[in-house]
């Protein structure tokens, strides 16, 4: 009996142990990041500038586990139309801190404010979203509307997500929810990683940056506190008062995406009648970094469209 006890122990001690054994990100992990490094008063955000200086800006938000060098792509393209293009970290990805907490939106948009405020970002800008990074920049839209010139969303989470039961129970569950997302995440997010890895990408080693992020301590847990936080969302209330302002939005979708279901589509355009939706054939929920020529024709058809 006391063997299965201490077996016991032993398979629940792993996840802890290994998650208490991971790095911490720290200054010396920053050296080989482009782009510079920001002391908000929450903590260390990486971001980058691409594109003219004097160019309207743009300022784009990633999502829920690929950090801001998912936009590398789409970022060059919008410098090519002449935006001065920001993107950055969210806490807990990437080059960024991880403070602990939770990552609600208020968490997030103060995060968004703060590195704003830093460049001295005073006028409207164009804000695009992506994933999670959607309903960030949504929220943002709806609780600053004379900032935010046009509003661009990719696959945007706030309509609901694909349905997963354990996903759920996770998010839903203290304690047991955290020890199995310590326990299961990693190797369900490194075999998602191994599946896409022959796909075509326009950014070069995103999939090794993508495996990175779990080398690194509270990766894991900040993946889990934004599920229980601004994930959980349904953000109608937030895009209709976004019509309501008036704020150009155009949502991009892929046709094949197995994370953002497809009833979100009919969702936002129910909640806002004015968006403009393009859907691209082949594209999963990766499109910024495997279909990145065709969002940009999309952006510039829009903005053509509705100067």
């Amino acid at each position: 009996m006391i063997w299965f006890l201490l077996l016991g122990m032993l398979v629940v001690a792993i996840p802890l142990v290994i998650e208490r054994n991971r790095a911490e990100m720290e200054d010396a992990d920053r050296g080989s990041a482009s782009g510079q490094f920001a002391e908000l008063p929450d903590g260390v955000t990486h971001y980058e500038w691409l594109g003219p200086a004097q160019g309207p800006v743009a300022v784009c938000v990633h999502g829920l586990t690929t950090p801001s060098i998912a936009w590398r792509a789409v970022a060059r393209g919008l410098a090519s139309m002449g935006y001065r293009t920001l993107t950055y970290d969210l806490y807990g990805r990437g080059y960024s801190d991880r403070p602990s907490g939770p990552q609600d939106r208020q968490f997030f948009i103060k995060q968004l404010q703060d590195l704003l405020e830093y460049q001295d970002v005073t006028g409207s800008f164009t804000l695009l979203g992506y994933s999670m990074g959607g309903s960030i920049a949504t929220c943002f839209a709806a609780a600053f509307p004379d900032r935010v010139e046009r509003l661009i969303l990719l696959a945007p989470a706030g309509m609901g997500l694909a349905q997963n039961k354990l996903a759920d129970f996770m998010a839903k569950t203290p304690v047991i929810g955290d020890w199995l997302m310590l326990a299961l995440f990693p190797p369900t997010f490194r075999r998602g990683i191994k599946a896409e890895r022959d796909t075509p990408v326009q950014v070069p080693h995103i999939h090794d940056h993508q495996a990175e992020q779990l080398d690194y301590k509270h990766y894991v847990p900040a993946v889990l506190a934004s599920r229980r936080g601004i994930l959980a969302d349904v953000l109608r209330d937030e895009h209709r008062a976004i019509q309501s302002f008036d704020i150009p939005v155009l949502a991009v979708w892929g046709d094949e995406d197995q994370v953002i279901p497809a009833s979100a589509i009919g969702s936002l355009a129910e909640w806002n009648r004015t968006a403009e939706h393009e859907v691209i054939a082949g594209a999963g929920h990766g499109l910024p970094y495997t279909h990145a020529p065709q969002i940009v024709a999309a952006i510039k058809a829009h903005i053509s469209a509705t100067l």
